[in-house]
């Protein structure tokens, strides 16, 4: 294909440079976007007088026909193509002849680039949070059942103080809920409209941005024209929540993977999403989870790769920006993946309620409780805490727990305990005991839910 920028040229271009300089292979996606940026133009063209109106419907009905094409699959893209937007300009003029060579006017490929970024990346944000509101609707689904499943809290990985599972999976809920923030800051930010800067410094025809940037649903114009096409920082904030987006997939699906050990067999997956072993038949492996892991990793550098390639670069556009979408499509990609694959994973997998009571029975976690129940028989915290500490070590050594210690040997260490310690200690007890606004008594889980759900319900999930 002869490029449109050849007339300066004395020689063709090196194939290898040619296929090193292409990015059809991977802009190749944007064309809807690329399409509808260029009906927008035309449109504001013929609107403006800039090129006549019957050429403005000729090219507009062209790209109409060239989109139904692609999406039909009866138009495929040309591979050795410099990229989409060279690709579908060929093509129109190839369909109508000399108008579709008008459709560039005012325009450069500067700016035509990134209003398809802006518009690619406002819709995946979209698609994202749609999938991510259907996992908070599995979340609060799966936290509604749990209300009453006692399990061990954790700090250090160690056993700690009771809480549900409600309560764990609300923990969550709140992060997820801070991710969704931070995609709909972040289009809000980005939806500002490129085209019309040209390669930099604008242009000489009495051009209306404010009007392609309306038949474009953007919410006005980029200000300044080198800012214009010189910035990806949409691309990295994007970037920068899909990663923390991840990193929230990533530590739930580290639980999981201990929840569901013969450890602590807490959970067991669904078939449908655990795999085995080519070697030992008794394996159930979490590679779901696994693979969330591993792919975090990777859409941090994905980030990483957009902070280390614009950080260098003068204004206005250079030719290191390219890189920028196999980045941040990268991103988009795998954490659409993740997303799609973890919700039918939760919302199928089984809990063993009587594996995590059984844990939550022993470590002691019920230790503050003991200590509290001093304090509130009127000695200080500290003395209390060494009170209950002591007792600790003697049922360790003893082969016993809190519950099952004799009343003379809590008597033996401090004269304020009477037999109502063992209704203080017990799991229930501590638990509900803990009213606090955002605890896991059933009262404080209650309100978060509730809050929640209307948290939700106002993202339209």
């Amino acid at each position: 294909m002869a490029k449109m920028w050849a007339g300066r040229f004395s020689k063709e271009v090196d194939e290898t440079v040619n296929a090193f300089n292409s990015s059809i292979s991977f802009d190749g996606r944007m064309y809807q976007q690329d399409i509808r940026g260029s009906i927008a133009h035309a449109t504001m063209l013929g609107t403006c007088g800039i090129i006549p109106k019957a050429d403005a419907e000729k090219i507009i009905n062209g790209l109409k026909e060239i989109l139904a094409d692609l999406d039909s699959g009866a138009l495929l893209m040309d591979p050795t193509a410099e990229d989409i937007h060279m690709f579908i300009e060929a093509e129109l003029t190839k369909r109508i002849g000399d108008a579709g060579k008008r459709l560039h006017t005012a325009r450069s490929r500067n700016d035509q680039v990134a209003l398809d970024v802006r518009l690619i990346l406002r819709d995946e944000i979209t698609e994202i949070r749609k999938l991510l509101h259907a996992l908070l609707n599995t979340l609060v689904s799966l936290a509604e059942q749990h209300t009453e499943t006692i399990m061990p809290g954790y700090t250090h990985l160690q056993r700690a103080q009771p809480v549900t599972l409600a309560h764990h999976i609300l923990a969550y809920v709140w992060m997820l809920l801070r991710d969704d923030g931070r995609l709909s800051d972040t289009a809000k930010r980005m939806n500002y409209c490129p085209l019309g800067a040209g390669a930099l410094a604008g242009t000489t025809y009495p051009i209306d941005r404010k009007q392609t940037a309306s038949l474009l649903d953007f919410t006005a114009p980029v200000p300044n024209s080198l800012d214009a096409v010189s910035d990806r920082d949409f691309c990295i904030e994007l970037a920068n929540a899909l990663s923390l987006l991840m990193v929230h997939l990533s530590r739930f699906s580290e639980e999981i993977i201990l929840w569901c050990s013969w450890e602590f067999k807490f959970i067991e997956l669904d078939d449908a999403y655990a795999t085995g072993s080519s070697i030992m038949p008794q394996k159930k492996n979490p590679d779901v989870t696994e693979l969330i892991r591993g792919k975090t990793g990777r859409v941090i550098g994905d980030l990483t790769t957009l902070l280390s390639m614009l950080k260098g670069l003068p204004l206005a556009y250079n030719k290191d920006m390219q890189e920028d979408k196999e980045a941040i499509f990268d991103a988009i990609d795998q954490a659409k993946l993740c997303l799609k694959t973890f919700d039918p994973m939760l919302a199928t997998m089984r809990v063993n309620k009587d594996r995590m009571r059984a844990a939550a029975a022993q470590g002691f976690i019920n230790a503050t409780d003991c200590a509290d129940y001093l304090v509130k028989k009127g000695l200080p915290f500290r003395d209390a805490y060494k009170i209950t500490g002591t007792l600790v070590a003697q049922c360790i050594s003893e082969g016993l727990t809190l519950e099952t210690l004799p009343l003379e040997s809590y008597k033996a260490a401090c004269e304020q305990f009477s037999d109502d310690v063992y209704e203080a200690i017990a799991l229930e007890t501590c638990l509900n005991g803990r009213i606090s606004e955002g605890g896991p008594s059933a009262a404080a889980v209650r309100e978060q839910l509730a809050a929640a759900k209307a948290q939700i319900a106002e993202l339209g999930a």
